[in-house]
């Protein structure tokens, strides 16, 4: 069996198989909680991967291997930016949303954050915090879809096109089908098909190269080709732009605690117990995944001719370093996981639309979810054929959206207390402002990344309006 047969083999199946999970959900789900939350009912190991995956998704595979291509040992900051993300997501956000999710009843991070407020402030929250959302999540969703086509395109000569709209359908057919359950189900599996090859493709490119003393030397030579010192941790950088490059890549991590299709598993989670066993497997998965991905990055620049994309990095060294019928399973999988990724976002589009917006009306808005996820699907698959810009940076831009947004909000009306709905107002408009402000101007762009001022000015607002907690009424 060829690579290329092999490849549309194992996708094939893993497409029936979520599919398949989609259709089990469906008849799990017997009301709004069932279908936003899985009824509450989630165990450590699904919570955990799947906030994990959906964290990760395409930018962790190609977009943090071609990092490491592209600027070598510098890339090494990612890891510990992104495990500080993941930290702050578990020992402080997880165990204190669940327990308030089940104090307010909310079903969505929107509705925790507008809790309490006045009905003509709660209007304008969530107003406010739909936008933010559906705009930063249709991006995030085409990024993903992006990945997809690009992934087919390297490896089986697939059609761009083509490639986005077959992969983007199936993940809006089981999305629609299953809600929260077929999401965090096939999440669960995305986590751990990544995990799998974050640990066997830098093995593979190690053996490849002869092993690391070989890397060492391909990695030399390479940046000496490039005229560049692969070995610098702060990649060239002197003096207060290293404390820029840090800022930057540390400001990754302040991006966790704002994602709402991360966050909202943590209302989903069982119990207490279950909460600290999830933030113990999802800390190693983070570990492991993202170190993987550096060293596959590694491995693909001292064993790869120069590509002009780094991004596909990953790609090239799976072709390289495996057999051909193991790289077509192993890119298949990849593949497979990039694409349902964007299932959570889609659920949380949904959810906005359906939920989030109309208020609680009592009425069944099941409907109202698969045409918006529907209507946000098909726009992102349009978007994923027109945005230009690298994955990495796609994502990133939406990402620093979101945590700018609620981040800081969500972790003061946790860590500290309710939040006046004015401030709350002026917190969230403030990050979401400035990030796509700071993003916009070349100059302001280039100095940090827009997460760190954006997120600063957030968080002044939502302390400034906070009360604390002894002052709640509950």
């Amino acid at each position: 069996m060829s690579g290329t047969t092999a490849l549309l083999v194992t996708l094939v199946v893993y497409k029936v198989l979520l599919l398949g999970i989609g259709a089990w959900a469906s008849r799990r789900n017997r009301d709004d909680t069932d279908y936003y939350l899985g009824g509450r009912r989630l165990g450590p190991w699904v919570a955990s991967i799947s906030a994990a995956a959906s964290s990760s998704s395409a930018w962790t595979l190609l977009g943090v291997s071609g990092k490491a291509y592209a600027d070598g040992m510098a890339a090494i900051w990612l890891l510990p930016a992104c495990w500080c993300g993941f930290a702050i997501n578990w020992f402080l956000v997880a165990p204190r949303l669940r327990r308030e999710g089940l104090r307010t009843g909310a079903v969505t991070l929107t509705e925790y954050l507008a809790h309490d407020a006045p009905p003509r402030w709660r209007r304008a929250l969530v107003t406010l915090a739909s936008l933010v959302i559906l705009g930063s999540l249709m991006v995030y969703v085409a990024s993903q879809f992006q990945a997809a086509g690009k992934t087919f395109a390297e490896i089986a000569g697939f059609d761009f096109r083509s490639a986005v709209l077959i992969g983007g359908g199936v993940v809006l057919l089981y999305t629609l089908a299953g809600g929260f359950w077929a999401v965090a189900i096939t999440d669960l599996i995305q986590g751990l098909v990544m995990a799998f090859t974050c640990l066997m493709l830098p093995v593979a490119g190690l053996i490849a190269l002869g092993g690391p003393a070989d890397l060492i030397a391909g990695l030399h030579a390479a940046g000496d080709a490039a005229g560049r010192d692969l070995f610098d941790p702060w990649g060239g950088a002197t003096g207060a732009a290293v404390l820029g490059l840090l800022a930057g890549t540390f400001g990754i991590g302040l991006g966790y605690p704002g994602q709402p299709h991360v966050v909202n598993r943590f209302l989903a989670v069982r119990s207490e117990e279950d909460v600290r066993r999830a933030r113990t497997i999802s800390l190693v998965w983070a570990a492991l995944v993202y170190s993987g991905m550096i060293l596959a990055g590694w491995c693909a620049r001292a064993l790869l001719a120069p590509l002009d994309d780094p991004e596909r990095a990953l790609l090239g060294l799976a072709g390289e370093a495996l057999p051909a019928v193991a790289a077509g399973v192993v890119v298949a999988a990849i593949l497979s996981a990039i694409m349902s990724t964007a299932d959570s976002q889609l659920l949380v589009c949904g959810s906005t639309v359906s939920y989030d917006l109309p208020g609680r009306t009592g009425k069944p808005r099941l409907m109202l979810n698969r045409v918006a996820v529907l209507a946000v699907g098909v726009g992102a698959l349009v978007a994923a054929m027109l945005i230009p810009a690298t994955i990495f940076s796609t994502v990133l831009f939406a990402w620093s959206a979101l945590g700018a947004a609620f981040g800081p909000l969500l972790l003061v009306r946790l860590l500290r207390g309710p939040v006046r709905p004015g401030h709350a107002f002026a917190s969230m408009l403030t990050g979401a402002a400035v990030s796509v402000i700071w993003y916009s101007v070349p100059a302001l762009k280039s100095a940090v990344y827009e997460i760190i001022p954006a997120f600063a000015l957030a968080l002044i607002f939502a302390l400034a309006g906070s009360r604390p907690k002894a002052a709640r009424t509950v």
